[in-house]
């Protein structure tokens, strides 16, 4: 890990305009900057830098951040790839904590195999091109195919010479030792101690991380051969584990993100004739059923998959399962099927980008519905088979976790299959339920609950849950499981942004009765306290998540508590951090010409005590709606004595209510 010393010193020196400015044609607007926003298509600009905040934010799409996650999404590194990137273009060497010795040898290994990787991904690149039989065999090849040389050298393409051993005698030549060389799978060891290059005599497809490491490769043999396999790949080891990658991953990540959505092929050429027709956001699963790793992988970077198939129905039936793990992941997912006689590779050739584009919108279809009408081909009017095919759509449909596309699947399948559309929604219930139960302990009950806090009441809805209890179908007619949202949420906001923006300024003054010194509360102490005094926690898991964090770090932080935030690793905490501090609008100058405007600044020792008030009236208001539905029960049961103890409970919290109204009916004034 990189020591925080070292960290702190990154992100001062990142100047977050230097920083988007490498990516963005910025210009300035009052004090801050504007630009086309890098993450989404648009024509008017509504992407903002603020280099006072040392934050950007696009006010269209909401993604921004500090100059590291700026980074982080724009490149698709994670928070210390990051953070190593600034730290290069700020010529700051980086400093890490002391490994252990377990820890140092698996880095050395790792990073050994890594260079190892690199080597060889340069020399089989440097064979293609200069030596005369890479030119002769496998340059002809991939000109052969129409690939053209930037194509070649944009997926570093290469080629592994005929003789045995030629990569692990350069290797050796060149000081890597033989462990590597083997670890990696570059090469294999004889049963007579003899080291030979595993993908000798194939062209070679490198196989890149993320952030553009060597990975592993793919090789294809080119003379015809019934006893070796037409395609080779690196085995698994440490740096490559094959379900966690996807082919052309690198080359395409930031066109996912542009045009969110993402073409899923079948292999390398694939990739490489779209790419070439100007089609990018493209990766390949390299012949292998998707995983959820992959899956994962493509969700960090858009909502939407496109599964290009080349209309072999034996091959697409064999991939219906694993495409059923993209609709778990709650992706959208579409299916094209290209024209008879062609893959994406050929088809690709024939196209320009924006007649491939057009052909995908004028024939794509959601996969629920091509599967329905896949298997119903093939199921003919035989009834049993017809049975299975409704038991395994309803099977995909329940795996969805969107409500709404749920129900609009359940309609559509039951007009294109002729069931009711009851007993489909009762088959995916008793699938949803039994989901549920099976997450949960067997210890526990089959109902999913969180527990509720002492101070904040039940509502009608959910019993403060982070989740719906699971009893009912919901008026949709399915089963939930999801947090609904708080009438608190937007009040323990606000107070979250008060702690962020303002939570090292100072307050009220006071006087000490012990000491009869002057005394200073500051806007997070002053804020911590009083929830604490009454005994309130947020419900929010966020914004507990947050005020718990502040809490700890208040004392060491102090003044740079909004830097702490707007820098923290963790993207959901620090987005909200930029939400808390990014302001949309700013007032024109000719509004202050010619009268002073109050900022919100000085006005915090009015609006911060309201907003404790607003939060305590709202959860008065929730306790005495539960009181009253208490009653109401109580009553109904005949039950005198627990009647006349709601009674007095809720005469109290109407005492409560209205000493709360009179404080926000009246302007607060500072504490004695």
């Amino acid at each position: 890990m990189i020591d925080q010393a070292t960290v702190d010193k990154i992100i001062d020196s990142a100047n977050i305009l230097e920083v988007v400015s490498d990516f963005v044609t910025l210009r300035k607007r009052g004090v801050n900057y504007i630009g086309l926003c890098p993450f989404h298509d648009e024509k008017t600009p509504s992407f903002s830098v603020s280099p006072s905040k040392g934050i950007c934010k696009c006010f269209s799409c909401g993604k921004g951040g500090s100059s590291v996650h700026f980074i982080m999404e724009h490149e698709q590194l994670t928070y210390y790839e990051a953070l190593k990137y600034l730290a290069k273009k700020y010529n700051i060497e980086i400093e890490e904590r002391e490994l252990s010795d377990e820890e140092k040898q698996i880095k050395s290994d790792r990073e050994s195999m890594l260079i190892v990787n690199s080597f060889a991904q340069e020399y089989f690149t440097n064979t293609l091109f200069q030596h005369a039989e890479g030119r002769s065999v496998g340059l002809a090849y991939f000109h052969e195919r129409g690939f053209r040389d930037d194509i070649i050298h944009k997926f570093a393409l290469g080629y592994s010479l005929e003789q045995r051993d030629a990569l692990a005698v350069e290797a050796r030549k060149r000081g890597y030792k033989e462990e590597y060389l083997l670890k990696t799978g570059l090469c294999l060891e004889g049963q007579n101690g003899f080291i030979s290059d595993r993908f000798r005599g194939r062209v070679i497809f490198p196989v890149f991380s993320l952030s553009g490491k060597t990975l592993a490769f793919g090789g294809r043999i080119l003379k015809k051969s019934d006893k070796l396999a037409k395609y080779v790949n690196s085995p698994e080891s440490e740096v490559y584990h094959k379900s966690n990658e996807l082919y052309g991953i690198y080359q395409a990540k930031q066109a996912i993100v542009k045009n969110d959505n993402c073409f899923l092929v079948e292999g390398y050429t694939d990739v490489l004739s779209m790419h070439q027709a100007g089609v990018e956001n493209v990766v390949a699963s390299s012949g292998t059923s998707l995983t959820p790793g992959q899956i994962r992988l493509i969700h960090r970077f858009t909502n939407n998959i496109t599964v290009i198939y080349d209309g072999d129905a034996a091959g697409i039936k064999a991939s219906l399962r694993g495409i059923d793990l993209i609709l778990k992941e709650g992706m959208n997912i579409k299916v094209v099927l290209l024209p008879d006689g062609d893959d994406p590779d050929s088809f690709a050739k024939k196209q320009s980008a924006s007649s491939f584009t057009e052909y995908i919108k004028t024939h794509e279809v959601d996969f629920i519905r091509f599967k329905t009408n896949l298997l119903l081909d093939s199921a003919g009017n035989d009834p049993i088979k017809r049975a299975e095919l409704i038991s395994d759509i309803v099977q995909s449909i329940a795996i969805i976790p969107d409500t709404i596309i749920r129900s609009v699947y359940t309609k559509e399948c039951s007009r294109l299959m002729e069931i009711s559309e009851e007993v489909l929604l009762r088959e995916i219930n008793k699938i949803k339920l039994n989901q549920l139960q099976n997450s949960t302990s067997p210890n526990k009950k089959s109902e999913v609950e969180i527990p509720v806090s002492l101070q904040t009441p039940a509502t009608d809805e959910t019993s403060q849950n982070d989740t719906a209890k699971v009893t009912e179908p919901d008026s949709s007619g399915y089963i939930q499981a999801k947090r609904v949202p708080s009438p608190l949420d937007p009040f323990e906001r606000t107070l979250i942004r008060y702690m962020i923006r303002y939570g090292f300024q100072d307050l009220f003054s006071y006087t000490n009765e012990e000491t009869g010194e002057t005394e200073i509360w500051k806007v997070t102490p002053y804020i911590i306290s009083d929830l604490q005094n009454d005994e309130i926690e947020f419900q929010h898991p966020l914004y507990k998540r947050v005020i718990t964090e502040i809490n700890s770090v208040f004392e060491q932080e102090g003044e740079h508590l909004t830097r702490y935030f707007l820098a923290h690793p963790d993207a959901e905490i620090s987005s909200l951090a930029v939400d808390m501090v990014s302001e949309k609008y700013q007032l024109s100058k000719i509004h202050t010409k010619f009268q002073t405007i109050e900022s919100e600044e000085t006005r915090l020792p009015d609006l911060i005590p309201r907003a404790l008030f607003e939060l305590k009236d709202a959860i008065t208001s929730q306790n005495i709606k539960r009181i009253r539905k208490e009653i109401k029960q109580a009553a109904g049961g005949k039950d005198s004595n627990r009647t006349a103890q709601l009674m007095s409970e809720l005469s109290g919290l109407y005492e409560l209510k209205a000493a709360l109204a009179k404080q926000l009916g009246e302007r607060i004034v500072s504490p004695k």
